[in-house]
């Protein structure tokens, strides 16, 4: 390329690029005066906000917030003590809700997410019900009771056993 080539590629590619660049030192002005809701403050958008603080579509989801967490504290409890009809009763309400928050106006985010939540949780514990039933009907968890009664017996025999020995050596 010969060096008058390029001197014009070089101009050109400059001509191309100047109107899209900007100068250096100038700020974008508005048109016209801030909206009044760009001029209040958070705090005050929040309040008068269709879903804020003063509205049940606030309160519902801080309150149903108590269910999910009643809800994850039975995953420490064992299976055969958890309710099977309330955990269905958990996933319908989290299904049918989660759902529902999406049709009405305004869209409750907050609540769709609680209930959300409340339906993975019931549905976790419904699971967990279930493989808890089937165990016990395939009779392993039976015989793994009976394995630990057996163990049970025959570790209080031993420590039976034990005592009565130990006694009789104080004796003497």
């Amino acid at each position: 390329m010969s060096s008058g080539a390029a001197f014009r590629l070089i101009r050109v590619s400059r001509a191309i690029r100047t109107p899209f660049r900007r100068p250096l030192g100038r700020r974008h002005q508005t048109t016209g005066a801030l909206s009044d809701a760009q001029a209040e403050s958070l705090g005050k958008r929040l309040w008068n906000s269709p879903v804020g603080v003063k509205t049940v579509h606030f309160w519902a989801p801080v309150m149903k917030w108590a269910l999910v967490i009643a809800g994850a504290s039975d995953f420490w409890r064992p299976a055969e003590k958890l309710s099977l009809s309330q955990n269905l009763a958990l996933t319908a309400t989290g299904i049918i809700w989660t759902r529902w928050c999406f049709i009405i106006k305004p869209k409750n985010i907050l609540l769709a997410a609680v209930n959300f939540l409340l339906g993975c949780v019931g549905f976790t514990q419904v699971t967990r019900i279930l493989l808890y039933q089937r165990k016990v009907k395939n009779g392993t968890i039976t015989k793994a009771a009976e394995d630990d009664a057996i163990d049970a017996i025959d570790t209080a025999k031993d420590i039976a056993r034990d005592t009565a020995g130990a006694a009789e050596d104080t004796m003497n």
